[in-house]
């Protein structure tokens, strides 16, 4: 391979690196969300798969 073939090679490959590196601090060091509002369910959901059980 030609010089310049390694350097693309090179470019783009720790291009890459680097972006899925900078991605990833970036989702695990997100501070921790207030969720307890959101996955909170009613029980009183009526589904309907109760009802004529044959």
């Amino acid at each position: 391979m030609t010089t310049a073939g390694w350097a693309i090679m090179i470019v783009s490959v720790g291009s890459v690196l680097v972006l899925a590196a900078f991605c990833l601090v970036r989702v695990l060091t997100l501070p921790p969300a207030e969720v307890s509002e959101h996955f909170k369910a009613p029980l009183d959901i009526d589904t309907g798969d109760t009802r004529n059980a044959d």
